[in-house]
């Protein structure tokens, strides 16, 4: 503002009697007053509040309380952050969070957190002032909500410091031009040191690594630069598979919670994805292999304990290095023998161990010849539920080997629905706790690859209760297991035709043909989602969605959206899925994920679009957020359904409001509309003229039409023609439309095919009202527009036409504007008024 004071002040003495300048000089002068009074206010405000926080003798704690809240609150504001900021705040917030009292401390983080967000300048200062070291302690305190907020902060800084200013701030402000990526490696480093931290706590360990996935991959494909990755794995790899290799309750064990190793196991996946060459994966290979080997060789029982559970842990992140140091000489040995162990927590780390290892059909098989019999004895014998358990997901597992191939039958009939009963049963107990039940889910998401398990499962209403209990609590490990369960149940995987001569030479040639479970058929799946629907799957899948950890990955967000264009496929069912939170739930869905789950979720939302209303489906602002999911079904490299249905819920949308037409434009969509309005497909094309008649109420697509070297008019016209009764009614329309809205089209028509004369003529000659109607709408636009073109179509046999019409009692709307265009052709006098016309 004083910029803009000193600018207007210029610009006076440069033109000292302009009126404009003297009063915005004036009323901007009035305006840094009331700026400046405010200020002084908040300057008085904040010393205030500060003195009351950190008053040792202030024994009001409802004072105190409100204090804070002020601060915060004072804190989001641009000018009230930047006060808290030179009155040296900073200083005093550190004295807050010197306190160790939690509420102070609270206060003080979500205070940092208003003054860090979107200000570079302010958060390489306050990093300094702070130091690392600080934040990093604050992150590792025993205390949830504490160790959460410095979470947050942490996060906060690190995007302030990766992406700069969010907003233009001049004068001083722009002058601060630092290199972040020392303040970030600084921040990383000491994340990584409280990974192995002694003192840290549990919650502060997972916040770290939840931070970590968060910050240090790149966010897309198309950045080049993943030099943090390296470095991270360069620095901090065998830090991360410290917490990897933690066996609970051994001696000198790291404190962790029951999320802390799939945490490692995502953050693990995200490095190793993030890599680009195959000797930066090497080298994370040797790093593992290397860690893993450390442990293994001159520890004893207690390194190969810990070397078992990192290669858990790999197989559950990157199954590529986990396969790897898997192969290594001695493991798996290691991990069958460790199986007998008559010691329980030696026991559990083994049959994990066994488990993740039956992922690659190879070593299922390898498995089965060696380990069902252990796990067999271990799944009769063991004492204790969670070893058992565990035994019995291995048997799962390798039970589903042949997938849902009904020929491939791994164990004897019958065996898996035992299983699948036993797994059942464990899942309802809730005396058992929800870590050991969640890996009946575990087995459940293998065995339902077998249709008979599948039916049997729907039928019971209480394991799928329990089910959907388990995805909404706080063990956020359940989710990809539930979703894969849910995938099996609603056969939602891809699944292709095989081809008929492909058989047949396969059967010549003596080779395996995968058959189908006849409980497969469409009409038992149908079955099955109704059930599942009725059982509540849909407020599961919402509150999966809703999850902000790490477990909801992108292959997981993947099987939620196959479950939900499953649930949708029957226009029936897709009120009860938007009235249980399926709608909202879908749009992030469609937005974050692997191209292929963004894919089904915004084939699920054009599904809903088509049938439902699109302003009651997506009340808000939130009907907005579909266009951009609903025009990515219009990219060529989706199939022609995909293409149908998105045109489709475009269409409805267009129709709803110019706001909504100005955000399908602003998508680029309208080129890609054109596209498939050429298309092959008639129901493609009939969707695309649609869709494009909608946004011919907007005055850019109106523009469009006129412009010079372009055909979309003559396509118009032509298609107006079409033996196809609806593409031409789609066409007429958007005719209709133009020549109304936009008169110039009027006198356009005539030069872009010489046929347009028989297509008009044949629209109100169509035994159809409503193509006799757009007809004679458009006929009345063009008279209306142009003399000479006018003339044209008197000259022809539109003038017996349009007298016949104009008659017709039995269509009014025809009959009115056939009366209109012989009316503008009177007051052109190309014809004489006939009295008796009226």
């Amino acid at each position: 503002m004083d910029q803009a004071v000193s600018d207007l002040q210029r610009c006076l003495s440069l033109e000292p009697r302009n009126k404009a300048f003297q009063e915005a000089l004036r009323a901007l002068g009035s305006s840094m007053h009331e700026k400046m009074k405010a200020m002084a206010c908040t300057d008085s405000k904040v010393e205030q509040m500060f003195q009351i926080l950190l008053d040792l003798e202030e024994k009001d704690a409802e004072k105190k309380q409100k204090a804070a809240q002020n601060l915060i609150v004072l804190a989001r504001e641009e000018a009230g952050a930047e006060k808290i900021f030179q009155s040296d705040g900073v200083r005093l917030l550190m004295q807050l969070l010197d306190t160790a009292k939690a509420d102070l401390m609270l206060a003080a983080l979500r205070t940092l957190v208003g003054l860090c967000s979107g200000h570079r300048s302010r958060t390489t200062a306050i990093l300094a002032e702070l130091g690392a070291p600080r934040l990093a302690a604050v992150l590792g305190v025993e205390h949830e909500q504490v160790s959460l907020a410095a979470c947050n902060l942490l996060h906060v800084m690190f995007d302030s410091l990766k992406e700069g200013l969010q907003k233009d701030f001049r004068g001083k402000e722009d002058a601060v031009v630092l290199d972040s990526s020392k303040d970030l490696k600084l921040l990383i480093k000491h994340l990584l040191e409280l990974l192995v931290l002694e003192g840290a706590s549990a919650h502060g360990r997972d916040n770290a690594l939840n931070l970590l996935i968060k910050v240090v991959p790149r966010r897309s494909p198309k950045e080049t630069n993943n030099s943090l990755s390296l470095w991270v794995i360069d620095q901090g790899l065998k830090k991360i598979l410290e917490v990897g290799s933690t066996v609970c309750g051994s001696s000198g064990s790291l404190p962790v919670t029951e999320n802390s190793r799939m945490s490692t196991s995502v953050l693990l996946s995200k490095l190793y994805e993030d890599l680009k060459c195959d000797a930066e994966r090497e080298n994370f290979h040797r790093l593992c292999e290397d860690y893993v080997r450390s442990w293994f060789e001159g520890h004893e029982l207690p390194g190969k304990l810990r070397a078992i559970q990192t290669v858990s842990c790999l197989l559950q992140g990157p199954s590529d290095a986990g396969n790897r140091v898997l192969e290594l000489e001695g493991i798996m040995d290691s991990v069958l023998s460790l199986c007998a162990s008559v010691c329980e927590a030696h026991q559990l780390v083994a049959v994990e161990a066994l488990i993740h290892a039956a992922d690659k059909a190879k070593r299922a098989s390898f498995i089965t010849a060696n380990g069902v019999n252990l796990l067999k004895e271990i799944y009769k014998h063991s004492e204790r539920d969670s070893i058992r358990i565990r035994a019995l997901v291995g048997l799962c597992k390798l039970g589903s080997a042949g997938g849902t191939d009904f020929s491939m039958k791994q164990f004897a009939e019958g065996s898996t629905m035992k299983l699948a009963k036993q797994c059942r049963k464990w899942l309802c107990n809730e005396a058992i706790d929800a870590g050991t039940r969640r890996w009946a889910v575990e087995g459940l998401a293998y065995l339902t690859f077998d249709a008979d398990v599948k039916e049997e499962f729907v039928e019971d209403k209480a394991a799928m209760q329990a089910m959907f209990q388990l995805a909404k609590s706080e063990d956020r490990s359940v989710l990809y297991a539930v979703a894969s369960t849910l995938v099996n149940c609603t056969n939602s995987y891809d699944h292709e035709e095989p081809d008929p001569q492909m058989l047949e030479l396969a059967k010549y040639a003596k080779q395996h043909i995968p058959e189908q479970h006849p409980k497969d058929k469409p009409e038992f799946v149908k079955r099955r989602v109704q059930k599942l629907l009725t059982a509540g799957v849909v407020s599961a899948l919402a509150c999966m969605v809703k999850s902000e950890n790490p477990a909801l990955t992108s292959s997981c967000r993947e099987l939620i959206s196959r479950v939900f264009l499953a649930l949708v496929e029957e226009a029936e069912d897709r009120g009860g899925v938007v009235a249980q939170g399926g709608g909202k739930a879908l749009i992030p869905l469609s937005l974050e994920g692997t191209e292929v789950g963004q894919t089904k979720a915004a084939q699920a939302l054009a599904k809903i679009t088509i049938t439902s209303n699109p302003e009651m489906a997506f009340p808000g602002e939130r009907i907005y957020e579909v266009v951009r999911p609903l025009v990515s079904l219009l990219h060529l490299q989706r199939t022609g359904l995909e293409n149908f249905e998105g045109l489709m819920a475009l269409t409805n949308l267009a129709g709803i409001s110019e706001r909504l037409r100005q955000k399908i434009l602003k998508e680029r969509a309208v080129p890609m509309i054109e596209g498939y309005m050429f298309e092959e497909h008639e129901l493609i094309r009939l969707a695309a003229t649609e869709c494009m008649c909608n946004m011919a109420m907007s005055k850019e697509v109106q523009e469009m039409f006129l412009a010079e070297g372009s055909d979309r008019l003559k396509l118009m016209v032509l298609y107006s023609g079409e033996e196809d009764e609806k593409l031409r009614r789609a066409a007429s329309g958007t005719l209709a439309m133009l020549t109304t809205l936009h008169p110039p089209i009027c006198k356009r028509i005539p030069q872009v095919t010489v046929h347009w004369l028989e297509i008009l003529q044949a629209l109100l000659l169509s035994p159809s009202a409503e193509l006799q109607h757009r007809g004679a709408v458009v006929v009345m636009n063009m008279m209306a527009a142009a003399r000479e073109v006018a003339e044209q179509l008197i000259a022809s046999e539109m003038l017996e036409i349009l007298s016949v019409l104009a008659k017709d009692k039995d269509k009014p709307r025809v009959a009115q504007a056939a009366q209109e265009s012989l009316a503008h052709a009177v007051a052109y006098g190309l014809i004489k008024p006939n009295p008796g016309l009226a």
